[in-house]
């Protein structure tokens, strides 16, 4: 159930890249049942299709556009802009949900990976990112919400690589606020720590076997070291999205906000 009014965000357009993933999709929900339009997007088709119903089952068909589509490809990253905008017009607001994770030590990390996990997190996330907020500026309006990661605000144990993408992530959201709110453009990041998707399931299998201990017992010590004793739910992160996206935000701007259930307190 949304906590929003269901006009919030009436008769905006927002585009949810990796709407496929836990956070991408529930915000994708989310944002549909505050009034917005909603153009999703993600690799997997199967996946897409499974949230489109879902959305269509909140809203008619004239506010929902759907695409697969690989951000790491010009060519993808321009048809996805094209036909949301011929679909469902101006493109108001952006959430950049699309990521991975995953990692090494640094002497095990190879110089492919790094390159893959640098593009699929931050370049493909700007280069897609560039064209919308030039109309963004010639509108004088918009909003951008970057899903970055508490893991993009102080580095952990073999996480060098992700670590490092996330980081830029969140210092290019500081960057670019400053630039952005002269047009009237806010510019926020969202760092949740660990969520109960996919994502972090296979990170913590990842510690589990790195530590020789199974999933059960690696999942109940990453719940024992958040003060609230459990792992953040998609939905909530969501909401925190939609916050940012609504006027009542405002004056938000530049903002890593922290959703870490008091892990990290700075």
């Amino acid at each position: 159930m949304s906590v929003f009014s269901n006009e919030a965000l009436q008769g905006k357009h927002v585009l949810v890249t990796g709407a496929t993933g836990g956070i991408g999709f529930e915000t994708a929900k989310m944002l549909v049942q505050m009034g917005a339009n909603v153009t999703i997007t993600g690799r997997n088709p199967e996946k897409l299709r499974e949230l489109e119903t879902q959305l269509l089952e909140l809203a008619g068909r004239e506010r929902i556009f759907s695409r697969t589509a690989d951000l790491t490809k010009e060519e993808d990253r321009h048809a996805l802009i094209a036909e949301a905008e011929n679909a469902l017009g101006f493109i108001n607001a952006l959430v950049n949900s699309a990521g991975v994770s995953g990692g090494d030590t640094v002497e095990n990390l190879e110089e492919a990976f790094i390159e893959q996990l640098m593009n699929l997190n931050f370049k493909s996330t700007f280069m897609l990112t560039q064209p919308i907020y030039k109309k963004m500026m010639e509108r004088g309006e918009g909003s951008i919400v970057n899903v970055s990661s508490l893991s993009g605000l102080r580095g952990t144990y073999g996480n060098s690589a992700y670590a490092a993408s996330k980081f830029a992530l969140t210092g290019w959201t500081q960057s670019m606020a400053v630039e952005a709110i002269e047009y009237g453009i806010r510019v926020n990041a969202v760092c949740p720590g660990y969520v109960d998707t996919e994502m972090a399931r296979s990170s913590i299998r990842r510690r589990a076997g790195r530590h020789g201990v199974s999933f059960e017992d690696a999942f109940k010590q990453a719940e024992n070291t958040i003060p609230s004793g459990r792992l953040t739910e998609a939905v909530e992160v969501a909401n925190t999205i939609a916050f940012l996206l609504t006027d009542a935000a405002r004056n938000i701007v530049g903002e890593s906000v922290k959703i870490s259930g008091g892990s990290v307190m700075r």
